[in-house]
């Protein structure tokens, strides 16, 4: 009997659909039967042994953490929620779980891309910041100040109501936007706390269980799904795509249901309602990484981990591109701001995911360590992002990316 849509979509919500789609791209890639982009496999271990030197220079013991959030609110050598941690009475484990993941979600959901020219001046240590550091930092104090509570008298959370009294002129203010420092779509990253504030306030029986409404009562719902203590990783996607698909804007749906960060590409051909649908959800895996260790300072192990992406971001995609990994077959399109739901990006998103598949084997192999012991997510910090960061410094004064997305302050 052939799936309904509504089954059909779900299937899209899953980080199997990810991995399995883009590898399907990969394939065609690989064979020269893309429109955008051809592969050069020859240069893949060329590439995983830069990503492993960058590795080694940043984590000489191979001790490398995940990828997450949290390692961007220590911009600068200054871990400001180990200090905020010390400095707080928590009131339970629970108590912090639920400030953690009020903290992570709304840095997460304002953290795609700056632009090359937007800067935070943080007020505490005098220091700059840009690009992923700056929006850490800068969503930090926001979090530290209050600017997401509506609660009294406490300032350490997210809520509902806060979320939703959000404008892009308190958010601009905040991150210190004006004419000399543009920050790429402000109104989106506000429209999407403001719709975060509303998804809360609609399902309390999922975000206020043990609270008022709040992201951090997410933390709550996982809890209750661990068994023995231990909770899968995919449980924490899959908790974050159907229960934040609301907030996405404008984006594909199928069977009533919303696919966030999905969108089209011709080449990828399927018999039923979902041909050419291609899932990243960045951002949500982006988040899902970053709520695993404030589900582990709870004391609830967390398994599975590989079982989530790479994440389809310009960082990880510039890598392949400038080590000569992935080339346009069209070089004049490099200077022509690309839409994020042009083929092009969705092609070059959808190489990157599987890519980072192929990289992550290399290194494990010259490691010798298994993915138990080096996941993916320490691969990604070490690691292909780090090193899509060093290798655009290299080979662009100003450290961009080979490519221009035009972002609405919601995908990249």
């Amino acid at each position: 009997m052939a799936l309904s849509e509504t089954d059909l979509a779900q299937s899209l919500l899953s980080p199997r659909a990810v991995r399995e789609r883009a590898h399907r791209l990969l394939a065609l890639g690989i064979d020269g039967d893309l429109p955008n982009f051809s592969v050069d496999s020859g240069r893949l271990v060329r590439c995983s042994t830069y990503v492993l030197d960058t590795i080694r220079r940043n984590y000489p013991t191979l001790d490398v953490p995940f990828h997450a959030r949290w390692r961007h609110f220590s911009a600068g050598g200054f871990d400001r929620w180990s200090t905020l941690d010390r400095g707080t009475a928590w009131a339970t484990p629970a108590a912090k779980g639920r400030a953690a993941f009020d903290l992570a979600i709304t840095s997460v959901l304002l953290d795609a891309g700056a632009g090359a020219a937007w800067r935070y001046r943080e007020e505490s240590s005098g220091e700059t910041f840009a690009r992923s550091e700056g929006l850490a930092v800068a969503s930090f104090d926001m979090f530290v100040a209050g600017a997401f509570s509506a609660t009294p008298g406490d300032r350490l959370r997210a809520d509902a109501d806060g979320l939703r009294g959000l404008t892009a002129q308190a958010v601009g203010d905040a991150f210190q936007v004006g004419a000399g420092n543009p920050l790429v779509g402000l109104e989106g990253r506000a429209a999407l706390l403001r719709r975060l504030g509303d998804v809360v306030a609609g399902k309390p029986e999922v975000f206020g269980r043990l609270d008022t409404p709040r992201p951090g009562g997410l933390f709550d719902h996982l809890a209750a799904q661990a068994e023995g203590g231990m909770l899968p990783a995919e449980a924490i996607l899959r908790a974050l795509l159907d229960h934040f698909g609301p907030i996405w804007p404008g984006r594909t749906t199928l069977g009533g249901v919303d696919l966030g960060d999905t969108w089209h590409h011709p080449a990828l051909v399927t018999a039923d309602a979902t041909n050419g649908l291609v899932p990243f959800h960045k951002l949500s895996q982006w988040l899902a990484y970053s709520l695993i260790e404030p589900l582990q300072w709870a004391g609830i192990g967390v398994t599975g981990i590989d079982a989530l992406t790479g994440l389809a971001e310009y960082r990880n995609g510039g890598l392949f591109l400038d080590a000569g990994v992935l080339r346009l077959k069209d070089p004049s399109e490099a200077a022509i701001p690309q839409r994020v739901d042009s083929t092009l990006v969705v092609e070059w998103r959808a190489l990157t995911v599987a890519l980072l598949d192929d990289v992550a084997a290399l290194v494990r192999h010259a490691l010798g360590r298994p993915p138990e012991q080096f996941p993916l997510a320490k691969v990604l910090e070490g690691g292909t992002w780090a090193a899509g960061r060093r290798i655009a410094r290299e080979k662009r004064v100003d450290g961009a990316p080979p490519l221009t997305v035009v972002s609405d302050g919601t995908v990249f």
